[in-house]
């Protein structure tokens, strides 16, 4: 309605011996055209001139907060930590990673996209990316995600990429009554949430150059061969299965009272499946989780039968 308040957002992000990029970032953030936002960083401990820069931003641009946090916690447990800072007069909540750089209307996108859900309902926004080099050079676009976002989806796949996600204010009290016990990843793990609690968007469009360099935490690879590739790499050496595994155990822990019988149901034969080798071919064939592109799905399947979850 004209003339109804602009929402607050408040960008969240944690800074690791980021100085090389923070500054395009920032930038870009604190450029957007939406009217109400602030950021917050959170340093994991950084051995570069990291701080220092996000101490100079803070003393020119008061939307910029910056603390040094005590200990190195790890994404997750920094994000985590930046979300239960959130104050109550916040909105909508967007995750930021140091290195990347936003189209400028991408929380107005978001917001827009959130605010058309029903009130009270978990909601988390997510989208496309264009794949850069360093020097911001287009490679490619991440993948669409061809059977669209759900928890059959989420217990074996992240599609919520955590440079583009938005969370309402309604999805923000139902993650942070409790947080996971670690390993877990913080994007993951929120599409997994609000995928079976709430609804997850994903824009088509891109909302960000999702820069690759020698120094990321995770990559997107520059063509689907490299992104096929890692992803069989991960898995054969046991991580993702691990975390995978891991995942679906805290998310009944923390929420198998809520969830829909069914969901529930999916979660339990999920984990049990990996209970000998007979039982992993049989679930492979019938199981009810399924990743978004077929020659993915297949591989995992395949693993599967070998490794489990």
């Amino acid at each position: 309605m004209k003339g109804d308040p602009v929402p607050l957002v408040e960008v969240v992000l944690s800074s690791y011996d980021g100085a090389a990029w923070l500054e395009a970032q920032i930038a870009s953030i604190l450029g957007q055209t939406h009217g109400n936002l602030r950021l917050s960083v959170r340093d994991d401990g950084s051995r570069d001139g990291t701080p220092e820069m996000l101490a100079a931003w803070a003393e020119r641009e008061e939307r910029l907060s910056f603390r040094q946090g005590s200990r190195n916690l790890g994404p997750a447990g920094s994000f985590f930590r930046l979300l239960d800072d959130v104050g109550s007069d916040v909105a909508f909540v967007a995750f930021a990673d140091q290195d990347d750089v936003w189209e400028a209307d991408k929380i107005a996108r978001a917001v827009a996209a959130l605010s058309a859900l029903p009130e009270g309902v978990p909601g988390l926004y997510c989208a496309r990316v264009v794949i850069v080099d360093e020097d911001l050079q287009r490679r490619g676009l991440s993948p669409l995600p061809g059977r669209g976002p759900s928890l059959a989806n989420a217990l074996v796949e992240n599609i919520a990429i955590g440079c583009t996600s938005v969370l309402n204010r309604a999805a923000l009290t139902l993650l942070r009554a409790e947080w996971p016990q670690p390993p877990v990843k913080h994007d993951w793990w929120c599409y997994q949430v609000v995928s079976v609690l709430g609804q997850v968007i994903y824009d088509a469009r891109p909302a960000l150059k999702y820069r690759q360099h020698g120094g990321n935490m995770t990559g997107a690879g520059y063509t689907p061969l490299d992104r096929f590739l890692g992803k069989v790499g991960r898995q054969l050496n046991g991580e993702q299965s691990a975390l995978r595994r891991h995942q679906a155990g805290e998310l009944l822990r923390l929420f198998g009272d809520r969830l829909p019988a069914r969901d529930r149901a999916l979660v339990e034969a999920f984990l049990e499946s990996e209970q000998g080798i007979a039982r992993r071919l049989r679930y492979a064939v019938s199981g009810g989780v399924y990743r978004q592109h077929w020659l993915d799905d297949l591989a995992y399947r395949l693993l599967y039968v070998i490794r489990g979850v």
